[in-house]
């Protein structure tokens, strides 16, 4: 057995519900223009003026519940429309009145002959001077007082944008907030630069709204007169009752629409941000129980003069006291308990309880809480903040939040640098004291006294001495740094000897995203074909290792693209970069005019380490440690003849492995390949490592410069 079911017809409701809501606005307009021009029953005039009465009413609501004026920034366009509205009801009812005023106060419609005749008892006299009154208030009061409150604010937000501009960009840079939110606080300040704008200008159609109902009602009168006693021979009375009188009740129903919109213009640009609505603001700030006590004591002081009324002010007085009254006691009153937190299991673990979402951490003993202590002025979270902000400029990438805490797993005086959970730095400081460093410009024989110790950012000699030993310190030739300062800089060395561990997939989107906004086809050229974000992630990573920042992306990527052009083998793709970029990694040791103070091993030690055993998992030579410590000690004794870095030359295949040899241990040298010295670049040979010592001296007697 089947059964078929016949769908119902659309219903005609069904059908204007499938209306697009972007066509509104357009039929809206047009059915305005409508109102202008065609002539409508009196019937459908009074249900627009009830749509027009309703639709200020709502506005005015809308108004005073906004908690601050961008909650309703489509006012200036909602005042256009209403204020559209109203002319058009003044134009459709101009004609109604003209036409049949002189059947009766029904033809024009039953709002206007209620309001002709309910709130101005049908006299057309007092009904001009209600309206002019109205149009006053209106006009000089409300509308006046609202432009210029719209004009001054336009004014100082204008003024301020740049200012806050600038804020959001320090903000980002210093990594207080992120890039979501920086660029929703950029939304917020364009909108409301647009919204006091829109106001400023929406003032005027306020004002030009009460012009026009002035004229209009001027031309009502006017014309009423004249077309009743020369079209209809009324006489100038019978033409003053039956049209001043309908013309008089048109403007009020106009002019009361157009007083609900001005005051919700008022409310809205005199409003300060706040969480609660305009209500809740007003009524929270008279809350306050020692504004009402004399205000009870004076009309009671008033009500007891004979000649005033007692019946009025001594209520008012009673009325009052009660109030500060009730104020007081509730004032008094405990504050309400906080609702009870559900108890969690006992074995319930959370994973906000086992996982540290912070890559970078800086932990202290708890005997260096005092440096975050906001009391204290907090000097290592400025610190912090100052070198992240310089890092992230140094590198090219907003580096994520820092988290500072205490750790009970440290001595008192000790603070640990830890990135991912793994400790990159430790060290010790002396709070309440002051490191002096002697960065080789000391006296001998300066005389200062203090606990001996080392810097341990550079590894200099220094002394922890008392605060009021400063200007000693200072005058004998110290660098004299506070412990914030030192546990700052510290971290600041240790954060850009590993910064490419801190560059993730989030970083690089954003980085490229960014690039893309200036260079789009070379970002199209790189990613995402033929490198997808993870690839380009781990090329940018290998870069920054090999000393390669990203503060300067066009040339990088440039680079990038054109190494790809030939081939997508990671190894090759590096040394390629490189190789382009090499005069960036030669300035980090050696200005362009400058000698590069270049060192090299000897032919047969370097083809002992290219002939040798080679690691089957990366294809790089392996270095012995009797061979790499040689290596190592003869490094570091060149640089400390030399007292600045130096750069090791080496075959390409060797750079690698020589570089990841020296990159912690000799910190001074940098290994570079022979294909990667700039051609340009002045070079001095200052010694040739694993060459018999009559050979090192024939190969560099005095330095060679190429």
């Amino acid at each position: 057995m089947s059964s078929s079911v016949t769908p119902a017809p659309a219903s005609p409701f069904a059908r204007f519900a499938a209306v697009p809501a972007s066509l509104a606005l357009p039929v809206g307009i047009f059915a305005l223009l409508a109102l202008m021009v065609l002539p409508i029953p009196a019937l459908l005039l009074d249900i627009f003026f009830v749509l027009n009465i309703a639709i200020s009413i709502a506005v005015l609501m809308v108004a005073l519940n906004a908690r601050r004026p961008l909650d309703f920034s489509s006012f200036p366009s909602v005042l256009l429309f209403a204020t559209l509205l109203r002319l058009a009801l003044n134009v459709a009812s101009t004609r109604v009145v003209l036409v049949h005023g002189h059947e009766g106060g029904a033809a024009a419609g039953h709002v206007i002959e209620s309001f002709a005749a309910f709130l101005v008892g049908g006299n057309f006299v007092v009904g001009l001077f209600v309206f002019a009154i109205l149009m006053i208030i209106n006009m000089i009061v409300i509308t006046k007082g609202a432009g210029r409150v719209s004009e001054v604010s336009a004014r100082f937000v204008l003024d301020a944008l740049p200012g806050k501009q600038m804020a959001i960009d320090a903000d980002i840079a210093a990594g207080l907030v992120t890039a979501d939110e920086a660029r929703e606080r950029r939304r917020e300040v364009t909108v409301e630069a647009d919204f006091y704008g829109s106001m400023d200008g929406a003032s005027k159609f306020v004002k030009g709204d009460a012009m026009a109902a002035l004229l209009i009602l001027g031309v009502n009168i006017v014309a009423g007169f004249a077309i009743g006693m020369i079209s209809h021979g009324l006489s100038a009375t019978e033409a003053g009752e039956a049209y001043v009188t309908l013309a008089v009740g048109d403007a009020l129903v106009a002019q009361v629409p157009a007083l609900l919109l001005s005051i919700a213009a008022a409310a809205i640009v005199t409003r300060v941000s706040d969480q609660r609505d305009l209500a809740g603001q007003i009524g929270g700030q008279f809350a306050d129980p020692r504004g009402w006590l004399p205000v009870a004591l004076i009309l009671g002081s008033v009500g007891m003069v004979p000649a005033m009324p007692q019946t009025i002010f001594l209520p008012a007085a009673a009325i009052s006291a009660a109030i500060w009254w009730h104020l007081r006691k509730r004032a008094a009153a405990p504050a309400p308990l906080a609702e009870p937190v559900e108890d969690v299991a006992p074995d319930h673990i959370a994973l906000a309880d086992v996982a540290d979402s912070t890559l970078v951490t800086v932990e202290l003993g708890y005997g260096l809480i005092g440096l975050v202590d906001a009391a204290q002025g907090a000097p290592l979270i400025t610190r912090i903040t100052g070198i992240r902000k310089q890092l992230s400029r140094d590198l090219g990438f907003v580096l994520p939040q820092f988290r500072i805490r205490d750790s009970l797993d440290l001595a008192a005086q000790d603070y640990a640098v830890m990135m991912g959970g793994v400790s990159i730095a430790r060290g010790s400081v002396r709070s309440g004291k002051l490191l002096a460093i002697d960065a080789g410009d000391v006296r001998p024989g300066h005389g200062l006294t203090g606990e001996p110790t080392r810097d341990p950012s550079f590894d200099c000699p220094a002394l922890w001495i008392a605060p009021a030993a400063r200007d000693h310190a200072v005058a004998e030739g110290f660098l004299v740094v506070d412990p914030a300062s030192v546990i700052a800089t510290h971290a600041n060395q240790a954060l850009l000897a590993e910064a490419h561990q801190l560059l993730g997939p989030d970083e690089v989107r954003e980085w490229v995203d960014g690039l893309k906004a200036r260079a789009p086809a070379l970002v199209e050229a790189v990613t995402p074909d033929p490198l997808p974000l993870a690839a380009l992630t781990r090329t940018l990573r290998a870069l920054m290792a090999d000393g390669i920042g990203l503060a300067h992306p066009q040339p990088l990527f440039t680079s990038l693209a054109l190494a790809l052009q030939k081939t997508t083998d990671f190894d090759t793709v590096i040394d390629a970069v490189r190789a382009d970029l090499s005069p960036r990694l030669v300035a980090r040791i050696a200005g362009p005019d400058e000698a590069l103070k270049v060192v090299t091993l000897d032919a047969g030690l370097e083809g002992a380490i290219l002939g040798g055993m080679i690691d089957p998992a990366t294809g790089q030579p392996l270095i012995e440690p009797d061979c790499g410590a040689m290596i190592l000690r003869e490094v570091n004794a060149l640089a400390d003849a030399e007292k600045g870095p130096i750069a090791l030359i080496v075959q390409p295949p060797a750079r690698r492995a020589l570089a990841a040899l020296v990159k912690h241990r000799a910190p001074r040298c940098m290994v570079l390949s022979i294909a990667e010295l700039p051609a340009a670049q002045p070079i001095a040979v200052v010694g040739v490592i694993g060459a018999a010592p009559e050979a090192a001296a024939l190969a560099a007697p005095e330095g060679i410069a190429a």
